[in-house]
């Protein structure tokens, strides 16, 4: 997708958009879809995500931010590991045993903040204490989903985490969609 220049009222339309995809088209989905049980909720959120993902690279044109936030669950940690992050990410040992080593080193190569929440309130008072321009968020499907209609009109970017041993355990990030995004967001 080649960024160009979006006028006001494009990017006006936008967020529109992006309120009537998170708070109506979601809720329409869930009608059409019997409920949930034909085409599953998950999937919607994620079809929702990616719209909103794709609404923000509109709305954002050929703007970089330099006050970003990357926010990301306290399950990427290695579930066995001693030294909990959950409040203060320097706690890390960068072992190796999870992804948060990477991360931590994305964070310091981008030279931006880089948190860990434990849930939707502690991510809402993150995101208020610091009070970003531009949000990258990783969770599960629901949570991302929650977390960028809480962030409103915030752009929040979102990367839904991937989950070989199931939900909130040992969850992982895929790594190069995160460095992209960045690369597409960031202003260096």
């Amino acid at each position: 997708m080649d960024k160009k220049k979006v006028s006001g009222p494009t990017i006006l339309c936008i967020k529109l958009l992006r309120y009537f995809t998170l708070y109506i088209l979601y809720y329409i989905m869930i009608i059409f879809s019997g409920f949930g049980i034909l085409y599953p909720r998950k999937k919607i959120k994620e079809n929702i995500i990616e719209l909103n993902n794709r609404l923000i690279y509109l709305q954002t044109g050929k703007k970089k931010f330099k006050n970003i936030l990357l926010l990301l669950p306290h399950c990427l940690q290695y579930a066995e590991c001693p030294y909990k992050v959950t409040f203060h990410i320097t706690n890390c040992r960068r072992c190796g045993m999870c992804q948060l080593k990477d991360l931590i080193q994305i964070a310091e190569d981008y030279d931006f903040d880089l948190f860990i929440a434990t849930g939707g309130t502690i991510a809402r008072r993150i995101v208020a204490e610091n009070k970003p321009e531009f949000i990258i968020a990783v969770a599960c499907e629901r949570d991302l989903f929650s977390g960028i209609r809480d962030a409103m009109p915030l752009p929040v970017y979102g990367i839904p985490n991937i989950t070989p041993y199931g939900p909130c355990f040992n969850t992982q990030v895929p790594l190069k969609w995160v460095n992209k995004t960045l690369h597409t967001f960031c202003e260096r």
